[in-house]
């Protein structure tokens, strides 16, 4: 039975976090957890309402009067429970693993792949039975062992956003740190990096920033970081021994995207300081979409300049027998070409991981 919705007390004040969830759900069997109760703690505190449910597939009643009145509130609702899938899913090219510690994100890029992989519940999870998890990562660890195994933290969510409410993700870092054979990935397009800086992590995570073009940050990725952010919080993260890497993501063929493109590198150049730049990886990924992502992305929001016309794509099929919609070829390599050549330009010791 879901309890009914407390009345609200003041306003939480946002200037400090990333995220401060409108509507909190509780699965009870969260509340046995440490983390779960510092964060049921936290909620009540802050006076930020909440109900009890007995699963997060039990959530059909959330406000709102039409569809996109309810995708907006589920963008800010976070459910706090427990993973109960195990089995981690592969994330290639980026790593072998993906290692689940929340799902769902904040923050309202219109090309995101989670509007159709979350389907109709683009609520944001979070995993409060950690030990499980990296009992779980072990043994994937032990497994391929003497290999190095590689775990993306970020293929269903944005952790750092989430970090300041669970902590979750230095608890991965510093777990990693202790691992000769385990390495953990994650990108983010927030700067709230803090909270990581002292966390004992042996050079074993690269931190990745996503960038992109003044056109694609502005017309497509509502409730993120801006830009020169980012930069500030990589640096940091440099600072304090981290690898770090650049995703220039997704690459779009808009009107001016050479200048555009061009005008991100070397504003990287021009921030990104000297001792920062060891190790430095870029890997670049051009737009695409499904038939499915098209028409859902198109409902939730109405009005993006998304340009997802399929006349003028190259139908590229996938792993698992489903295709996407990607540049043709000529656009393809141009796209790669520009940018690769003003990567090793400005960034002459860096490597391009891939481009797909």
């Amino acid at each position: 039975m879901v309890q009914q919705l407390q009345e609200r007390p003041p306003r939480v004040d946002r200037s400090s976090l990333s995220f401060v969830p409108e509507l909190v759900y509780f699965e009870p069997a969260s509340l046995d957890y440490p983390k779960g109760r510092q964060i049921f703690d936290w909620v009540t505190r802050e006076g930020i309402p909440y109900r009890m449910t007995t699963s997060h597939n039990r959530i059909t009643n959330l406000p709102g009067d039409t569809e996109l009145e309810q995708y907006k509130i589920a963008k800010q609702t976070l459910v706090v429970g427990l993973r109960k899938t195990l089995k981690f899913d592969t994330s290639k090219p980026s790593a072998e693993y993906a290692i689940p510690i929340a799902t769902g994100c904040m923050a309202h890029c219109h090309y995101c792949y989670l509007q159709t992989t979350l389907g109709a519940k683009p609520y944001i999870r979070v995993y409060v039975n950690m030990d499980d998890i990296l009992e779980a990562a072990q043994g994937y660890l032990d497994e391929r062992a003497p290999e190095i195994t590689r775990f993306e933290a970020a293929c269903t969510s944005d952790p750092v956003g989430l970090e300041p409410i669970t902590g979750s993700l230095r608890e991965v870092i510093e777990f990693m740190g202790n691992q000769s054979l385990g390495r953990l990935r994650f990108v983010t397009k927030f700067h709230h990096v803090d909270s990581l800086l002292d966390a004992k992590h042996n050079g074993h995570t690269r931190i990745r920033f996503s960038v992109n073009s003044k056109y694609v940050i502005k017309h497509f990725e509502p409730k993120t970081s801006r830009f020169e952010q980012r930069i500030e919080a990589a640096a940091k993260c440099a600072a304090a021994g981290y690898p770090i890497g650049f995703i220039i993501a997704p690459i779009i063929w808009h009107e001016g995207w050479q200048e555009g493109y061009a005008e991100l590198l070397e504003s990287l150049d021009q921030a990104l300081p000297h001792d920062a730049r060891g190790d430095l990886t870029f890997e670049l990924i051009q737009h695409r979409f499904t038939k499915t992502a098209k028409n859902v992305i198109e409902k939730r929001y109405p009005k993006t300049k998304l340009e997802m016309d399929i006349e003028k794509r190259k139908y590229k099929w996938g792993r698992w027998g489903q295709g996407k919609y990607v540049y043709p070829d000529e656009q393809a390599d141009a796209l790669r070409m520009f940018i690769s050549e003003h990567v090793f330009e400005r960034f002459p010791e860096s490597r391009i991981e891939y481009f797909t």
